[in-house]
């Protein structure tokens, strides 16, 4: 069996050149007029001010439609922004996850009163959302997920546990991968995704702190929480078909190759004009890379554009992407004859840093490499 991978070579619309002229203008006056403080993993930093003024300059939640808060900008356009915000290290966290999958995922699965009552909020830079699918003694085995809900008058009960939370604590809304049947031979049969408010009663988020001291992860419990029917996104029992769509936005996107950008570019201009022949090589095969892997990401924005379910392209972007950042660090210190530490004054030496203490992360998030490589060889008919 032969299959085709969908990356065809894309040219950016003038639209989109016009949106990078705008989004570059809007960084460079957060940046002049000192809004920001640019950030390693900026896409892992929280920020609601600059999410705020992202959201009141029409940065985020563009491609949805104006009645929901949207500008109706195209994928390729949004695309653009990303690249930019990232390239500025910019502090995104608040609005990134309703940005890139969960408002997505309302806005094509939800009911109206869910869309209206969220969608309008997260482009304003003034909802924030978390992911509900990982689950204790679970992994990244989505499918044998064990919260489950049971039906009642009006809706339903929800009872389980959610972990590895990121950001639950702050967020407004997440979706829940649920199993709302009983396993009876496929375990991918039975699940669905519910929206779920955080303010309501029945729900409990505990912190998980890092070996830093910080509070990002979280385990989120459910006891007799009471979800209403039309907080089902899609059909009762379509979840697996669900959160692989929604999958689909969170492997593909610039952030899975462009985590480490800023430290690319520090190393890069600590080697400076004159490199050596390593140098050379080393910083021209970084580059080579972070195009290819442009050049996919770019596509798969492209088959978004057009309504198809990229999910096996998307994999194999978070694959290589993921493993790609994972390599900067050690590539950084072939580059560049130092042994720098956080505390060091130097500038260089704290990005190198903490990037290398965030690099070991990179290709577990969003999926393992273990599973992408599964999703993949089952997609070219391997397995």
């Amino acid at each position: 069996m032969s299959t085709d991978f969908r990356f065809a070579s894309l040219q950016l619309p003038p639209s989109a050149i016009e949106v990078r002229r705008r989004i570059r203008a809007f960084m460079r006056d957060e940046l002049d007029g000192r809004r920001y403080d640019p950030q390693v993993s900026s896409w892992n930093t929280w920020d609601e001010n600059f999410t705020r003024r992202a959201g009141e300059a029409g940065f985020i939640g563009m491609v949805w439609p104006k009645e929901y808060g949207g500008r109706d900008a195209s994928d390729l356009e949004r695309f653009v922004v990303i690249e930019e915000m990232l390239a500025h290290s910019a502090p995104c966290f608040a609005h990134w996850v309703a940005d890139r999958q969960t408002g997505p995922q309302i806005l094509k699965f939800g009911s109206e009163r869910v869309k209206r009552t969220y969608l309008p909020a997260m482009a304003a830079g003034q909802c924030y959302a978390a992911i509900g699918m990982s689950e204790p003694n679970s992994g990244s085995d989505l499918a044998s997920v064990q919260t489950r809900a049971t039906p009642c008058a009006g809706g339903w009960r929800i009872n389980g546990t959610k972990i590895w939370t990121s950001s639950a604590h702050r967020a407004h809304v997440l979706i829940a991968l649920v199993r709302t049947s009983p396993v009876h031979g496929a375990r991918h049969e039975g699940l669905t995704q519910f929206v779920i408010d955080t303010s309501a009663p029945g729900i409990n988020c505990r912190p998980i702190y890092n070996l830093c001291g910080d509070h990002d992860f979280n385990e989120v419990h459910f006891e007799d929480y009471f979800v209403p029917d039309d907080a089902v996104l899609g059909k009762v029992g379509q979840g697996w078909k669900l959160v692989n769509h929604e999958l689909s936005f969170e492997r593909s996107g610039p952030d899975r190759y462009m985590s480490d950008f800023r430290l690319i570019l520090d190393a890069v201009d600590r080697v400076g004009k004159r490199p050596d022949a390593l140098q050379s090589v080393e910083v021209g095969r970084l580059f080579a890379h972070l195009s290819a892997l442009r050049r996919m990401s770019a596509g798969v924005a492209g088959l978004l554009a057009q309504g198809e379910d990229p999910y096996l392209e998307a994999a194999i972007v978070k694959d290589l992407g993921t493993s790609f950042e994972q390599s900067i660090p050690e590539i950084a210190r072939r580059l560049i004859e130092a042994q720098p530490s956080s505390e060091d004054d130097d500038e260089y030496g704290r990005c190198y840093t903490e990037t290398r203490l965030f690099a070991p992360g990179y290709t577990i998030r969003g999926g393992t490499r273990e599973i992408m490589r599964g999703v993949i060889a089952r997609g070219l008919g391997l397995r």
